[in-house]
């Protein structure tokens, strides 16, 4: 008898809370190893669900995986929140027309290749390649914001990549309420209808303004005296709610989650709840990541599917992985030259915008629920076998644009600019240059090495804690 099987014969909580604390650890564990190959955590997290699955250690027993459903929701909404930061009002007004063309051009040529290579080349499904070729639009900012942060770059070609990163999702989700639509009309053999395309965009646009409102009452909500546990408390009550509500209407919460935090970041001005947010959603990413993985279908990749017209999976997904490149570097190539941006950033753009992740899988995870088993499981194993090389190559490609793109580099005397002459007109020894230039990065350097993120959990505890010990020397709380 396997664990899976002795956890399916205990009670509900017990099999929940040991299987909770197995993913838990087990993830953590797996990130040690993919750190010492500078991969991705989510990497780890879907490597991770796979160990814990069917095909391997099978751990974790199957009604507790499908009693986790609600974290694709949840998980989408930390995410579309999170993304929300980055829609500066400012910086929009500034570049946002430029930005706008080279993210529909880039998500849309990804998308109309692999509907190319599934509906006509391989002569898959309609509601198979419109829902697969709608995912290909998006991408994962978490991982070019984590390389971005790790080499320091700046300029004109991160200040493109961030935006055009933070408006992929968007258009991305917008492909696929089109594209649920199609995938419905085609299963229940009803004919194309212009309308039906229409109604679910309609719908988000709706979802966005929603989100919005959410946004205002969150700002209104956290006021400048509340307390740094309770920001994150209302914060999180507003963002549950509003998936609750989704949830309701059977709607994506993603582009209006968004919105919520687009809104607050320009009304409020305040990064320090999306700091305290990014150091409490690690365990839930977690856990739908794993989750993710555990459903990974390993031997669906080898094995000719009936509903694909006898095609293997792997074929599909190899092929998918390399189209799917290819639209994003060709878009983005195009995009740049038709707003007439500089050559580097025209040439390398693309090459950063590879990685492919939480977004994509949460949207596949939703789509299979309309697909149902027999389309909705192989449309998720290809996102997430293609999730995992993404992952494995992305960040690598990502750092490679911005060096090529000239937005950072390792050599000393291109990373800050000293005069070469002092006061007195004489020129400076190389020694007496080494020594500015190291004062100058020391400046640059924080004062603590703590995560921005971690110092607002902290400074949430402590306040929590003097408040405590403030109501008990009152006499207040016995």
């Amino acid at each position: 008898m396997d664990v899976a099987e002795l956890l399916s014969g205990v009670s509900t909580s017990a099999a929940v809370v040991i299987s909770v604390a197995v993913m838990l650890f087990s993830g953590f564990l797996m990130t040690r190893l993919t750190k010492l190959l500078r991969l991705p955590n989510v990497t780890a997290y879907i490597l991770t669900g796979i160990l814990l699955g069917p095909f391997a250690l099978n751990l974790i027993p199957p009604r507790v995986v499908e009693g986790m459903d609600f974290l694709s929701d949840i998980a989408l909404a930390f995410i579309a929140f999170g993304s929300g930061q980055f829609f500066s009002l400012p910086a929009l007004r500034r570049n946002g027309p430029k930005v706008l063309i080279v993210t529909l051009l880039e998500s849309l040529a990804a998308s109309a290749l692999v509907f190319l290579l599934s509906r006509c080349l391989l002569g898959l499904p309609l509601a198979f390649s419109a829902l697969l070729s709608a995912l290909a639009a998006a991408t994962a900012p978490a991982s070019t914001l984590m390389t971005i942060r790790q080499t320091g770059a700046h300029g004109e070609f991160v200040d493109t990549l961030l935006q055009v990163v933070a408006l992929d999702d968007v258009v991305g989700l917008l492909a696929y309420s089109a594209a649920i639509a199609v995938a419905v009309g085609s299963l229940e053999g009803q004919a194309f209808r212009i309308g039906s395309v229409l109604e679910p965009v309609l719908v988000n646009l709706g979802v966005l303004l929603l989100g919005g409102v959410f946004g205002l009452f969150l700002k209104l909500l956290i006021r400048k005296k509340r307390t740094t546990d309770n920001r994150l408390i209302i914060a999180l009550s507003m963002l549950f709610a509003f998936c609750g509500i989704c949830g309701l209407l059977d709607i994506s919460p993603l582009l209006g989650c968004m919105s919520m935090g687009m809104v607050y970041r320009n009304l409020a001005e305040d990064e320090g709840l999306f700091k305290q947010m990014n150091y409490f959603s690690p365990p839930i990413l977690l856990l739908f990541f794993t989750r993710s993985g555990i459903l990974f279908d390993l031997g669906a990749l080898v094995r000719p599917m009936g509903e694909l017209g006898g095609v293997p999976l792997i074929a599909v997904g190899v092929l998918y992985f390399l189209v799917r490149i290819l639209g994003k570097y060709g878009g983005a190539w195009l995009g740049c030259l038709a707003v007439k941006k500089e050559k580097r950033t025209r040439r390398w753009l693309g090459l950063a915008l590879i990685p492919q992740a939480g977004v994509a899988i949460g949207l596949a995870a939703l789509g299979a629920r309309t697909l149902g088993p027999e389309l909705g499981g192989p449309l998720q194993t290809i996102i997430l076998a293609s999730s995992v090389l993404y992952e494995l190559v992305g960040p690598g490609c990502a750092k490679l644009a911005l060096y090529l793109s000239g937005s950072y580099s390792n050599k000393l005397e291109e990373l800050v600019e000293v005069p070469e002459t002092g006061s007195d007109g004489e020129k400076k020894t190389e020694v007496e240059l080494l020594i500015e230039r190291i004062r100058e990065i020391q400046k640059q350097i924080p004062a603590h090495s703590e995560r921005e993120d971690e110092r607002e959990f902290e400074r949430a505890a402590e306040e929590f804690y003097e408040a405590w010990h403030s109501r008990r020397r009152r006499g207040m709380w016995r």
